[in-house]
């Protein structure tokens, strides 16, 4: 696509500009993400202390300590939030996608693959709200949300704007379409038409909308407030992709040149006001922005700098992408969570060619997990069943497997140190993280008696503990207590909400996840 010359381009012309232009320029030029400053993440209430903790004089905190229990991982997939496979149920075509005489008998099918532990949609505007005033959902969407529930699987969702692979209608209402103009695509002429053909031979993929255009706003602000008073908080709904610009809501037309706004400095104005109207309505449920370079010049980077400076997520549509994509999405704060969609390839595994023993699925695996994702996309490319996602896992479960087992975060309390101090019996907890993510918000947890009775409650620093590694933290219980038979209960705040957390140990739980506390061995102090 020749993006690198494209925003070099960009980035050289801000930078020439005078300053009046730059502070009406909100350009966030390409920067290594590693300690680039997002800000503190997410406020931590009841912060526990995390040490350090010194047992010898002078410096000791703690008079005496002795590890009392420990845990080892899980061999098992363990379900929570923020994290898990995806079961797609449609994602560019719309029900077109499913390949099947019975589309209700295919999306139950879909709901029940058992590798998947969330749902995906990927509707039209005009799908959900044909007419102004309220939302409308079709009937394959109310059965996906009614099977949502009966199966216990969450759904993440975006709404699209402009979806090139619908043939059959336009993605916006008539309502819309009637009221506000638009404007015709042209190829960039660096592009090939042979690339191209897909969407130049649709008639719906060659304009966009005027997205400045008063009634336009105020109709996206109207959707946004239905949606959310629909979906924030609901607990069938884990994310909600953010609206972008362009194909498929990713940020960009490609292969066309040109946009529908007259500058950059209006187009980027607009996608920061409806990114605004997206983050005011949606205060409980993650809102996810992908991480598209601005191919078509509409302020991609500060929407995707907002998004992770409000302690939101962040998503990509593939896996073998531009590094620049690679770079934000490995080294993004600890706390924002990441979505990978790549999907398998529409053909079955039989026909795919693998390289050195190596199959495309086992390929993009890796790479989802290099990057430390938190989910990942179950979804054949345009060829939507489960006995498609059934057929990849069969030809090649190893992988499969393993990132089932992997993805995300998996903390568990690996270190329990118990003392006393003055008549107070003490915890020093040191949690571990067996995932290839940190924690997608804060960690939550409390020290409580068989009964439920909180006796501490507090929680980590946001993303931790990270990957790999040991975050302490330290309880103090009231005088007299003993620590053998209390519970060690997670949960993880995200936004204004909070969601149960299963630890993700060897060693038996109780049934609503929580780790009752027993001396399980000969340890050294």
């Amino acid at each position: 696509m020749k993006r690198r010359d494209f925003l070099k381009t960009g980035i050289a012309l801000a930078a020439a500009a005078p300053l009046g232009s730059r502070r009406a320029n909100a350009l966030v030029p390409a920067h290594n993400w590693n300690h680039y400053d997002f800000g503190s993440g997410p406020p931590v209430t009841d912060r526990l202390n995390q040490g350090p903790f010194p047992q010898y004089p002078p410096d000791a905190v703690i008079p005496t300590d002795e590890v009392v229990m420990t845990t080892t991982p899980s061999e098992e997939a363990v379900p929570n939030y923020g994290k898990g496979l995806i079961t797609y149920i449609t994602a560019d075509m719309g029900t077109d996608e499913i390949k099947s005489d019975n589309i209700s008998q295919a999306i139950e099918d879909l709901v029940r693959f058992p590798l998947g532990e969330k749902l995906y949609i990927r509707p039209t505007w005009r799908e959900i709200q044909p007419q102004p005033g309220r939302l409308q959902l079709p009937d394959y969407l109310k059965l996906t949300f009614d099977l949502s529930k009966k199966n216990g699987k969450a759904i993440g969702m975006r709404v699209q704007m402009s979806a090139p692979d619908y043939w059959h209608a336009p993605a916006l209402p008539e309502f819309v379409l009637a009221k506000v103009p638009t404007v015709d695509l042209v190829m960039d002429p660096h592009e090939s038409a042979a690339s191209g053909a897909r969407f130049l031979k649709n008639p719906y993929s060659k304009y966009q909308p005027r997205y400045d255009d008063p009634f336009f706003q105020q109709a996206f602000k109207d959707l946004i407030e239905q949606m959310a008073g629909e979906f924030d908080g609901n607990p069938s709904v884990e994310f909600i992709d953010t609206f972008m610009y362009g194909f498929w809501g990713e940020g960009h037309t490609w292969p066309f040149g040109n946009s529908p706004f007259p500058d950059y400095q209006t187009a980027e104005r607009t996608w920061i006001q409806m990114w605004e109207v997206q983050q005011e309505n949606f205060k409980k449920t993650p809102l996810l922005t992908n991480t598209q370079p601005d191919y078509s010049h509409v302020g991609n980077s500060e929407v995707l700098d907002r998004t992770v400076r409000s302690n939101n997520w962040i998503r990509s549509d593939t896996i073998f992408i531009e590094n620049e994509q690679i770079e934000a999405l490995s080294n993004r704060p600890p706390w924002a969570a990441v979505t990978i969609e790549q999907g398998l390839p529409g053909q079955p595994p039989d026909k795919v060619t693998s390289h050195e023993g190596i199959s495309p699925s086992d390929d993009m695996i890796v790479h989802v997990m290099d990057v430390g994702a938190n989910y990942w996309s179950l979804w054949n490319f345009h060829q939507i069943s489960a006995k498609n996602l059934e057929s990849y896992y069969q030809a090649s479960p190893k992988w499969f497997d393993r990132i089932q087992r992997r993805i995300g975060y998996r903390v568990r309390p690996s270190f329990i140190w118990s003392y006393e101090d003055h008549g107070y019996q003490g915890l020093i907890v040191g949690f571990a993280n067996d995932g290839i993510a940190g924690v997608p918000g804060v960690l939550r947890v409390t020290v409580e008696t068989e009964d439920g009775k909180q006796l501490k409650s507090g929680c980590l620093d946001a993303g931790y503990p990270l990957p790999g590694k040991v975050r302490q933290a330290q309880f103090v219980l009231p005088q007299g207590t003993k620590w053998q038979g209390l519970r060690l209960k997670a949960e993880i705040e995200v936004k204004d909400a909070r969601y149960p957390v299963r630890w993700a140990c060897h060693q038996k739980l109780n049934d609503d996840g929580t780790l009752s506390l027993r001396a399980n061995g000969r340890h050294a102090s």
